[in-house]
């Protein structure tokens, strides 16, 4: 947290109000400690993952060479070749061997003596980062012909082709093998490049070429980027939903996302293409699935953060938005059979059939899943008709699985699909909501009207676009005004927590100069990483959740956008604290009295975190120095009266101690 400033002191004033607590007629806010309300599930605030804007490949699965393996339908997309001098006809050549399923491809390279030495070259994700100090770790897959001496010299050099570092392999044979070797980086740069040199005479294999940085999370080999997942383990999410998002569907059934082609050996993966490839107009022809981040990273990563894994999983139906296509009733047996099959590699013993192959990969433990999604952004009465023969299936043989069924796209409110679905047992419904600030503004009282008596309410996706559902309108995105938004927005799914039971913002990740949606989260470059003002609204939600929600009233009725001012309420049983989280959305500062009904004593002091700027239209970047990020300060208060002054456009935490 930065600093507070000598500004924030001013304004905010605690003062003693003698007499008793109890609440006066008129203006006053009015907390009610002692009747706690509903419990606040730990699952509240999640986070969402979807490898769409180079999120997963060129984002926090490290790797830093594309087309690896010479996979994407143009074998060699991605690499460039030179001779010191000129390049000769077959120097490389691209060989299919149709036995095989995933790893169809490998190059063979042809070195002569004429000394010019050939010469592959990786462009990596829009560039390749590299740090001054970093070692990068370079592996490869070769075969020697017979009668054959070739070294290999790997490199990476900047963009004017200085040589940041560099490594030689030899020894090969004529069996294949994998060879590692480090280079360390002599000089920072963003957009460097690998350069593979065959030095010698003959011919040589080379297959499922990798580089990556040494200090990936938790130290793991060909593991993930270490500053990306420390962003999203910063937020303290309740649970990671994975993998997307609109990837699951695909645009085809063919192209659907397949966990069971995501674990195991990484050379035996199948790649896929992306689903967002050639989606809108920020096409990116390059963008394929390799899966070194599969189902088994994505549990172990759950895990490493203390978040509840929840999958996803097709449901027969591709994407409705593009082909609308659908498995017969008849066939969908193997989509149901994926499903249980998943439950079996998350939870099953290490002897089961999928358990055993979780234990192979290295986590003999089950990872304890509790939460399996069929579908995503599905709907109507195709979705339903599958569906039911999902839930019927999954709750047969897994009773305690909370199954969580697709819902509503847009600012529908338990209209259609969610009608439909009060006839089923689903424990929680996903809602996606995309809209405009205003949207946001005007209805933090949606889920105040919300039926209670069938499922409960995950908001599996939703955001402040600035141009509404449909319209991007990037110039007002990831702005301070459509974080105070979602900031108002999230005091009603707070406030009717007997109801809302998760939510997590998306999508998470973007890539600077790869992206295909936005807003987003979290942006990254191949070398940086910032979160936005989205970002921060929902670390401070998160990271001051509490255990129960408290009633808060201003004239006997709740904050929902009276006056520009919105707030919520919870206890902390754990921590014995109060914490109100408070928005004034207009652009005048904001003075409020708070009554605090209880017959505790409360402490001293008190900790307000700000998040706070002048300009609605205010970024963040990498220019971290000038971002809106919150700041913290401890302040003095008696008695259980607060005169609270607050800031234009402001997000406000206050956490009260018990004595």
């Amino acid at each position: 947290m930065k600093t507070i400033t000598n500004k924030l002191i001013v304004l905010i004033i605690a003062t003693i109000i003698s007499g008793g607590v109890s609440a006066q007629p008129g203006n006053k806010v009015v907390v009610n400690v002692d009747s706690p309300k509903a419990e606040i599930q730990e699952t509240m605030w999640g986070f969402f993952f979807e490898d769409i804007n180079f999120a997963g490949d060129g984002g926090m699965y490290a790797e830093m060479v594309k087309n690896r393996s010479f996979e994407f339908p143009e074998p060699l997309m991605g690499w460039d070749q030179k001779r010191k001098m000129f390049f000769g006809v077959g120097d490389v050549l691209i060989i299919n061997r149709d036995n095989e399923q995933a790893n169809i491809r490998y190059a063979k390279v042809t070195v002569t003596k004429d000394g010019e030495s050939p010469c592959l070259i990786n462009e990596g994700f829009r560039g390749m980062g590299v740090k001054e100090g970093l070692a990068y770790n370079f592996s490869i897959d070769a075969r020697l012909h017979e009668g054959s001496q070739i070294d290999i010299r790997v490199e990476l050099v900047d963009e004017d082709e200085t040589v940041l570092g560099s490594a030689t392999l030899s020894s090969f044979n004529n069996e294949w093998r994998n060879y590692e070797v480090s280079l360390t980086a002599n000089k920072t740069a963003s957009k460097a490049k690998l350069n593979i040199w065959f030095e010698g005479e003959g011919e040589i294999d080379i297959d499922m070429i990798s580089l990556f940085p040494s200090d990936t999370w938790m130290g793991r080999s060909k593991g993930l980027r270490a500053d990306l997942v420390q962003m999203m383990a910063d937020l303290n999410p309740g649970f990671f939903r994975f993998p997307g998002g609109c990837i699951v569907e695909g645009r085809y059934l063919c192209t659907r996302y397949r966990w069971k082609n995501t674990i195991g050996d990484i050379a035996d993966r199948e790649l896929i293409i992306n689903r967002w490839n050639d989606e809108n107009e920020h096409v990116a022809p390059d963008y394929y699935q390799t899966f070194g981040l599969g189902f088994f990273e994505y549990f172990q990563v759950s895990e490493d953060i203390g978040a509840e894994p929840m999958p996803i999983i097709n449901c027969g139906m591709a994407c409705q938005f593009n082909t609308a296509e659908v498995v017969a009733l008849e066939e969908l047996d193997p989509y149901v059979q994926d499903a249980l099959d998943l439950i079996e590699f998350a939870n099953g013993s290490a002897d089961s059939e999928w358990g055993k192959v979780r234990a192979e990969m290295g986590h003999p433990e089950p990872f304890n899943m509790k939460y399996i999604g069929i579908g995503n952004e599905n709907y109507g009465p195709q979705y339903i008709e599958r569906y039911e023969i999902f839930e019927k299936a999954i709750a047969e043989k897994y009773p305690d699985m909370n199954i969580v069924a697709s819902g509503s796209l847009g600012t529908y409110d338990q209209s259609g699909t969610e009608a439909m679905l009060k006839d089923y047992s689903p424990q929680l419904v996903d809602e996606h909501r995309y809209a405009d600030p205003d949207y946001f503004f005007d209805n933090a009282d949606v889920y105040d009207t919300y039926d209670r008596d069938h499922y409960k309410t995950f908001l599996g996706e939703y955001a402040v676009r600035g141009g509404g559902m449909m319209d991007s309108g990037e110039e007002l995105n990831n702005t301070w005004k459509t974080a105070l938004a979602e900031a108002a927005y999230m005091t009603g799914m707070e406030r009717n927590a007997d109801q809302v039971y998760m939510s997590s913002y998306a999508p998470s990740f973007a890539h600077v100069d790869a992206w295909q949606w936005n807003p987003n989260l979290i942006w990254f470059d191949n070398l940086d990483v910032y979160g936005t003002p989205n970002y921060y609204v929902q670390k401070m939600y998160s990271k001051n959740r509490g255990t129960h929600v408290l009633e808060i009233l201003k004239d006997n009725s709740p904050l929902t956008g009276q006056n520009d001012f919105y707030a919520t309420a919870a206890i902390d049983k754990d921590s014995n604290e109060i914490i109100l989280k408070l928005v004034n959305a207009s652009a005048e500062y904001k003075t409020e009295e708070i009554t605090l009904e209880t017959s505790s004593k409360l402490e001293k002091e008190a900790k307000v975190i700000l998040l706070q700027n002048d300009d609605p239209t205010m970024k963040n970047s990498f220019n971290k120095e000038d971002n809106i990020e919150p700041v913290e300060q401890t302040i003095s208060l008696k008695g259980k009266n607060i005169t609270l002054s607050m800031e234009p456009y402001s997000f406000y935490v206050i956490r009260i101690s018990k004595k």
